[in-house]
Formats: structure tokens, sequence, C-alpha cells
């Protein structure tokens, strides 16, 4: 315990410098990296879908229209058999490099995908004057709910798009500000990735790194729920009144415990000296995403629970643990 309180007390300071490992920094780009390819052969690999007549003539489209306008884009991703419902172009992919300076920054569109292949208008029919308020019409006999569903979907993305749009511009600007000294270094990578996509939702992460001498990489996470179109939240996943804020923490903190048991490099904020550093509970903003098997992840920034070397760490929570509240 002596050792553990001796660890906490050196690394004190360093919690507050946002320093990351020179090893850190290579994890973050080559996940970075990771992420671009396997963005890039899911997107191959949803034009596969098609005949070859059609991948010939739909390749031209996809590589080239998503780039020069949102709503061709938008327009574009309705062809069927491309994806059920949605997917993710780039929007903006903006690069910049010099001997001192480095920017990366793919800004990533999700857009709505037709719902099924009764959907009758097509790219034909959309043009950039009339593309948002052209609506899939379908013919089962669950159209009008599936309509719901895909206009509430086409207003979450609208929103998760913009939101993305402020983040991303932002730290433009703060790089091309920061263009203006000249002395010292910068670097800034802004890549996303799918990390869920189910019939019953779909999310997105954003992953940001900044690097200033020390670098730093935090993410943020959009989870659409594809039943009703709507944002999913925490709290929707749980019935009325349950404390699932108090259960979810309450597996984190065991998570931790065992894993400091296990690695003594591995360290949490739960005894520290600094009360107001240790974990105590999540909240309804704390980051989570549903991960491909359906299990809640509750996912936290650099510095938020751990020393700032730890990166950004990640707590799979168990079914049988929410199961009785979910």
């Amino acid at each position: 315990m002596q050792n553990r309180e001796k660890e906490l007390n050196e690394i004190r300071s360093e919690y507050m410098t946002h320093n990351m490992s020179e090893e850190g920094v290579e994890k973050m780009k080559e996940s970075i990296e990771k992420a671009k390819s396997e963005n890039h052969r899911e997107y191959k690999h949803s034009i596969l879908k098609g005949s070859l007549a059609a991948v010939a003539a739909a390749f031209i489209i996809i590589t080239v229209l998503p780039n020069t306008s949102a709503n061709v884009a938008y327009a574009m991703s309705r062809i069927p058999l491309l994806s059920e419902w949605v997917k993710v172009v780039t929007f903006r992919d903006y690069q910049y490099s010099d001997d001192r300076n480095t920017a990366d920054i793919t800004v990533p569109e999700i857009v709505p995908q037709a719902v099924n292949e009764n959907t009758t208008d097509t790219i034909a029919q959309s043009t950039d004057e009339n593309i948002s308020e052209t609506v899939p019409q379908t013919t089962d006999e669950n159209a009008s709910g599936t309509q719901s569903a895909t206009e509430n979907i086409k207003k979450t993305a609208d929103e998760i798009n913009a939101e993305i749009k402020e983040i991303t511009e932002k730290l433009i600007q703060e790089f091309e500000e920061n263009l203006k000294y000249e002395e010292g270094y910068q670097e800034m990578m802004v890549t996303s990735e799918v990390i869920a996509t189910t019939d019953n939702y779909f999310t997105l992460k954003l992953i940001c790194y900044q690097g200033a001498g020390s670098g730093a990489e935090w993410d943020y996470f959009y989870t659409i729920d594809l039943e009703n179109g709507n944002r999913l939240q925490l709290s929707d996943l749980f019935v009325e009144g349950s404390d699932y804020i108090g259960v979810i923490s309450d597996n984190i903190k065991e998570q931790m415990k065992e894993q400091m048991e296990a690695d003594e490099n591995v360290i949490y904020w739960l005894e520290a000296d600094i009360p107001d550093l240790n974990f105590d509970k999540i909240t309804d903003e704390t980051n989570f995403y549903l991960n491909q098997d359906g299990n809640i992840v509750i996912a936290f920034n650099e510095g938020d629970v751990a020393p700032m070397y730890m990166g950004c760490v990640e707590f799979v929570i168990p079914q049988e643990v929410v199961a009785g509240i979910m």
C-alpha cells in the first residue's frame, strides 16, 4: 500500500501535464491509420454488393461526389444495396505539413440510407434544392413507422454532423492560429471509426489527437437508435427509476481494482491523495457506446480516471451485471 501511495504521489504532478509517452503517440498514430484502413475496406466492400455493371458506374459517383456537396453525399447514400440504414462519408479532408506543423483532419458525415428495396426516390429525383425535403417512400404495412424512423434518423444525423463540424472547425482554427508562432511544434489528427452497426443501433467514434511537445487524445461517441431514429442516451437502456449509474459505477471500480492488482503499471484514481481526482461514479454525460455484441462500454478520456500515460480507457460492462434493470 505504501508503494502504491508513493506511486500516486509521484504521478500526481504528471497528471496535470498532459504528457503522452513516445510509445503512446506511436500507438495513437497506429490506431488512427488502422481505423482509416478498416473504414476504407468497409467502404469498398459495400460497393461490391451490387452488380458489376452497377459498381462501374457507382464507383465514380461514390469516390468523387460525396466530397463536393453534403446534399449530393446524402442523395448518393440512398442508392439501394449500399447499406441498410446509415453510412459515413468524408465531409472534409484538411491536410497541412511543414517543418514544424502537421495536421491530418478527416471530418466524417453521417448520411441516412434507403431503408428497403421499395424506396422510390433516387439520385435522379434528388437535387441540391430539395434533397433535405425528400423522404423515402415505402409500400409495406409498416410504412408509417418506417418513414417516421427515417425522418428521425435524418434529423439526428444532421444534429450529430453539426456537432462534429463545430468540434473539427475549432480544432482547425486553433491549428491555423498556432501557425503564427515561429517556435515549437504542433501535430493534430482527427479521424473516425464506425465501432458498431447492427439492426438496432449505429455508433460512430470521433478520435482527436493534439500534440505540442506532449500529446493528448480524446474521443466522442455518437450512437443512433435505429428503431426510432433518435440519439441513444444511457438512460434509454434501463428501466425507469433503476439505479443503473450506481450498478455500473460499482462494476467499473471492481474492474479497476482487478486490473491494478494484476499489473503494477496500471493505476486508476480510486484512493489518491487528491480526493477530487478519485473516481466516484459515472453520470448520464459519461461517454458510452454499445459494442457489436450488445455490451455497454463506458469510455473515459485521458486523465478522467487515471494518469495521462494510461491514455483513453474503456470498461466493458458484463451483461449479467445490468440484465435485471435493462
